[in-house]
């Protein structure tokens, strides 16, 4: 959540609001987060100093713009070009896809490579499984159970298999384009 923020306020400076905002209008495509969360994770960059109050209305509501810190840049950074950790590949690799014009294209190309290195050794986890419970032998009363559990890995398959075409397609892309 915190580098997503940071992203958001690396395209603009912006208030909280703005910011429940800006995930209602498109952040929430690939992660969702209420409003509770994003305060606390403001508050968490700015105890950390990857972001400080840029400016500040007085009175009533007291409206605060956060803008990012060369901290909270290079933290971003650091994240945007790391590997991808963490079991939900989807949020990880949309995540940095969303920001990925805000690098150089030198590294945005190493960080679709990494998005689809770590999408072919997912996909390659799911097919040894694959192949692993297709030697079992699951007993009469767990058939039922097993098959919808079966169909489950399926699904994770199928969708690794279009991430990762999708993926290098995008990548192909940004290959010969240079961008």
């Amino acid at each position: 959540m915190a580098h997503v923020i940071l992203g958001l306020l690396l395209v603009a400076r912006q208030s909280f609001y703005d910011l429940i905002k800006g995930f209602e209008a498109g952040v929430a495509l690939f992660y969702s987060a209420s409003s509770g969360s994003i305060k606390r994770a403001l508050d968490t960059l700015l105890a950390r100093g990857f972001i400080e109050v840029a400016s500040a209305e007085t009175g009533g509501r007291g409206r605060k713009v956060y803008q990012v810190t060369d901290a909270g840049r290079q933290e971003f950074h650091a994240w945007m070009t790391a590997e991808l950790i963490g079991p939900d590949l989807e949020t990880a690799a949309l995540s940095r896809l969303y920001f990925l014009g805000l690098l150089e294209p030198g590294e945005r190309l190493r960080v679709l490579r990494r998005i689809t290195a770590r999408v072919e050794a997912d996909l390659a986890r799911l097919s040894a499984l694959d192949q692993q419970l297709k030697t079992l032998d699951v007993a009469e009363e767990h058939r039922d159970l097993a098959l919808h559990q079966r169909a489950t890995l399926d699904y994770g398959l199928a969708t690794h298999r279009f991430t990762l075409d999708w993926f290098r397609e995008h990548l192909s892309r940004h290959e010969q384009s240079g961008r």
